[in-house]
């Protein structure tokens, strides 16, 4: 039945960020289906509620239910009161979870308080297929809670000979490389993302609007723009995001927040009245002198900000520059079935950062999906071990 609590929790990937994706089922003593849900909007109801509402809805007991629930009832008071009290309330004989909550919050609290109650808990193995499904919808809150710091998603779109662009003889042309199957499948990965993160430079020369048009959605991600010396424009279209576009379904509003070493103080007025937030480094918890945004700190500081997942959209120099960081968990590449030739010079590659003097100093990615959308390929892999938290 956790399979069909990992059904329900698919449901909140797009809706639930800051909190984690979570679906639950309840199933009556005789094997029924009574009631099933997924984590709701910040602030809304989570998975088990959601189920626990749905039975009462349809006229079930959940007197002596077994629930599902892809991640350890919460215990504490929060947004919600504690979804542990309502399993409590609703008298079920039994528990089942797939993962432990990494929140020290809760941390194995859920399980103790729902044991004292004489509620039976069952945790599956970490290893079990069905607990490791569970975390990579929830692999983004697993790397705020455990590393203190989003997970970061570099998608590319390219052709087979890993060019992102033209080159100055073909004026930097990048639309479009991939197929409009290719773009819709990147603006899903984008909807479940927290926040999406780009360069200035990529906004000076696409002006980009860095929404989710081709998927509905009720929450559109955060904007993050690396700007060292605040020449974001401000008239940048992303700064008209509330408008509804295509068939985007946007309730609600997004935060744009935009990096810097700069202090021009008139520009960043100019761009907090637009509603940006414009964070200046170094900051009161560290000094860095050197003239580039210090993207360690910006990781840390977006966790902070209960940034989850970071989807990066931007040009090779910040693409390579975060690589060189060590920054980036996985990358979502999307191949054309193309050429477009030329020398480096001639066409704009996928990263830029200094060249390896050894092969043995390349940076292992494991590859965990291939697959085909539309015409293009869609490549998901992940750095060796990133995941191991």
């Amino acid at each position: 039945m956790i399979s069909f609590a990992l059904i329900e929790a698919k449901k909140a990937s797009f809706l639930s960020p800051p909190n984690p994706a979570v679906g639950c089922v309840l199933v009556s003593p005789e094997g029924k289906l009574i009631g099933q849900g997924h984590t709701q909007a910040v602030g809304g109801a989570h998975a088990e509620v959601m189920a626990l509402r749905e039975a009462v809805a349809n006229g079930e007991s959940t007197l002596g239910a077994t629930a599902y629930v892809t991640l350890e009832p919460c215990s504490h008071y929060g947004r919600t009161p504690p979804c542990c009290n309502a399993l409590i309330e609703a008298k079920v004989a039994k528990v089942v979870i797939a993962l432990l909550d990494p929140n020290p919050l809760v941390a194995g609290n859920g399980v103790e308080l729902l044991q004292k109650a004489g509620i039976e808990v069952e945790v599956l193995p970490a290893n079990h297929p069905q607990a490791v499904a569970a975390k990579e919808l929830m692999i983004g809150f697993f790397s705020r809670m455990l590393r203190k710091t989003p997970w970061v998603r570099m998608k590319i779109a390219a052709s087979l000979d890993g060019k992102t662009a033209l080159g100055e003889l073909g004026h930097g042309q990048s639309k479009w490389i991939t197929s409009n199957e290719a773009r819709d499948d990147g603006h899903a990965w984008r909807a479940r993302a927290g926040a999406i993160l780009t360069g200035v430079g990529t906004v000076l020369a696409d002006d980009p609007r860095l929404d989710v048009r081709a998927v509905a959605t009720q929450r559109q991600p955060d904007v993050v723009i690396v700007d060292s010396e605040l020449r974001t424009p401000v008239s940048a279209q992303l700064f008209t995001i509330n408008n509804i576009a295509n068939k985007a379904i946007n309730t609600l509003a997004r935060g744009i927040f935009i990096y810097t070493k700069s202090n021009d103080r008139v520009k960043r007025q100019a761009l907090e009245n637009l509603g940006a937030t414009v964070i200046v480094q170094p900051n009161i918890d560290s000094f860095d002198a050197s003239d580039k945004v210090d993207l360690a700190e910006m990781m840390q500081d977006l966790a902070k900000r209960e940034v989850n997942e970071l989807h990066v959209e931007a040009g090779a120099t910040l693409n390579g520059a975060l690589i060189s960081a060590g920054l980036v968990d996985e990358v979502l590449v999307y191949l054309a079935p193309k050429f477009l030739g030329g020398k480096d010079t001639n066409g704009r590659g996928m990263t830029d950062f200094a060249p390896l003097t050894n092969l043995t100093h390349a940076i292992p990615l494991n590859f965990i999906s291939v697959e085909k959308v539309g015409p293009d390929v869609c490549l998901l892999a992940r750095g060796t071990g990133r995941d191991a938290f």
